[in-house]
Formats: C-alpha cells, structure tokens, sequence
C-alpha cells in the first residue's frame, strides 16, 4: 500500500548538552508516528529524518549523538556541523540540508510526548495552519527547592508573562509564537530563513514575519514537551538577561516590535524605585499562592528571590539591549 504519510525533517540545534540530548533523542525514538517503536522498517527512513546541528560542542554531546547513531543504526538521524555556533545559523542550516515537506524545530534541552509529532502533522493538516506548537511544560532540572521555584515561575502567569505555551491554554486557539514549531515547508519559500542578525529571539521575530505575511500558529495544549530550564539563581539571572537584551536589540535590524508582554520587564526597571512596592505585593501574594497550591511553605520565601531574578535580570538587560540600540 502506498504510503501517504507526509515527510518530517526534525532540526535540533545544540551545543553543550550533554546532560539533555541523550533524554531528547530517547523521547523522539519513542514517538509514535509511522509506530517507529516496531523495528524501524522502511516506512521510518522514507518518511521522518533526525538533523542535529551541533556548534561545535566542547563536552560530551557529540560523542552521545555518534553513541546514539551506532546503538540505534535504523534510525534517521544526521549530525551536521554549525562553525558558527549560535542557533539562528543552526536553525537556517537544518532547513537548507532538510528534505522534508514538514519541517519541525525541536530543542535539545527538550523532551517530548510520544505523540508530539503525530499531533503536531494533525493539528497542521486540520486547521490549515502554517505553523503549530504545544504547551511547554517546565520541569525542574535538579530536585533542589531553587530548580523547583524555577521551573513554577515559568509555569505562572506572573513570571511567564501570558505566554500560552507555557502558562497553558484549554483548547487551540491563534497565537502570536509557539514553542519550537512545526511548520510547512511553504513557509520557509514564502518568508525566508530565520534572520541570522538575531542571535536570540530569531523564532519570535521569524513568527511575527509569518503572521505579517497573513500566515496562522496554531496552539494546541495537548501537544506537549517539558523543558528544563537553569537550576540555580546565578545561572537563571544570568540567562534571563541575556534574554531581555534580546526582547530589544532585534528592533536594531528589524522594524517589527515583539508583543508589550516582552517590554513589561524593562517598564519596571526604568521606574524603580516607584515600581518596587506593587511589585513586592504581587510578589509575595503569588508566591503565598504557589506556596498553598504546592504545600511547601518553603516557596514562600524562595519564590519572591526566583521572581525577582525573572523580572530584574530581564528588564536589566533589555537596558543594555536599549543602550546597544541607541549607540
């Protein structure tokens, strides 16, 4: 029988993970699509391949990926090399070497549902969209109270910014990004490559070019991955401000401001110390509420720090990303 199964090309940037892409390539092993789990018969290689663009990792990735290609020979699977390192070049490598008609962009700092593929091609072919994604469920990456806290200020409205992917969203609804994306080939024809100008922040920027374009995301919560984010402070402020400098600088190469969600941070830090007050008290009652709905006081008096780091690391580098701007 004829095979009608549209061909998947799954990019994954990465760099350093060794400690993530063994449990990100297990979970892309167990998807259910084309019931990969039996064998990997030929149906497997003509209709889904693996593109990891690595840059150049200085730890134990690329030894894990070459484990995981001999151990699991059938499977799809092609390490290429990104010289330049960063994920925008990664991202716009992938598209250019893949073959599929579908192109999915998945992290490797991920995990995956076993029917995230197969949900993602649904919910694409249903809906007529141009690009679709799911909730992003963030797990902790340590089992300390701080990589706790973490991963719920992510999860929460105050600390995600109304994000739907990751605050959760009961049924599909239009979205302005998606975590990773599962996208038509067409769209790459039609829009472009990821801007490679933008060092963060090149998915956002690549949506809000789709939307312009007239293009649809599609957001559905029963898509689901789980992301670990940093499991300490330090590395969690610090990552938080390299994220705000990049809430801002794209504006430097494109004229396409992201959503106000992404400008709140740098309003609190531009009018502190006025800002200061309201903000403690949203902090401590959300950090009381966590505390409750958990039932570990502790959060009380942990999630006030973690919320702090969120909101201050970004605003304090979407700062810098102004000053950059200006000069």
């Amino acid at each position: 029988m004829k095979n009608t199964q549209p061909f998947i090309s799954i990019i994954i940037p990465s760099r350093n993970e060794e400690k993530y892409i063994g449990k990100c390539l297990e979970t892309i092993l167990e998807q259910d699509y084309l019931h990969l789990r039996q064998g990997f018969g030929g149906q497997a290689k003509e209709n889904l391949e693996v593109l990891i663009i690595d840059g150049m990792s200085e730890d134990k990735t690329r030894e894990i990926i070459k484990k995981f290609q001999i151990t699991n020979s059938k499977f799809p699977i092609r390490l290429l090399d990104n010289l330049k390192k960063f994920t925008n070049f990664a991202l716009n490598i992938g598209v250019k070497e893949s073959k599929g008609e579908i192109i999915m962009i998945m992290g490797a700092h991920a995990g995956y549902e076993k029917d995230y593929v197969s949900k993602c091609v649904k919910y694409l072919n249903e809906y007529d969209a141009d690009n679709v994604g799911g909730a992003m469920k963030t797990r902790p990456a340590k089992k300390t109270i701080f990589a706790r806290a973490i991963a719920l200020v992510l999860s929460h409205p105050f600390g995600a910014g109304g994000s739907y992917f990751r605050t959760g969203s009961a049924k599909p609804r239009w979205v302005d990004t998606v975590f990773g994306g599962c996208y038509k080939r067409e769209v790459f024809d039609k829009i472009g490559l990821f801007n490679e100008n933008l060092l963060r922040s090149q998915d956002m920027e690549f949506n809000l070019r789709l939307r312009r374009a007239g293009g649809k995301i599609l957001l559905a919560p029963d898509i689901v991955s789980y992301y670990y984010p940093k499991s300490n402070l330090r590395d969690f402020f610090l990552h938080n401000i390299k994220d705000g400098i990049w809430a801002i600088l794209p504006l430097k190469f494109v004229k396409i401001p992201f959503r106000l969600r992404h400008y709140i941070p740098l309003i609190f830090v531009l009018t502190l110390p006025l800002s200061i007050w309201p903000y403690v008290l949203l902090s401590l009652f959300f950090s009381l509420q966590i505390a409750l709905k958990e039932k570990d006081f502790r959060l009380f008096f942990v999630m006030p720090a973690v919320f702090f780091c969120r909101h201050f690391g970004y605003g304090l580098g979407s700062v810098f990303g102004l000053l950059k701007l200006i000069n």
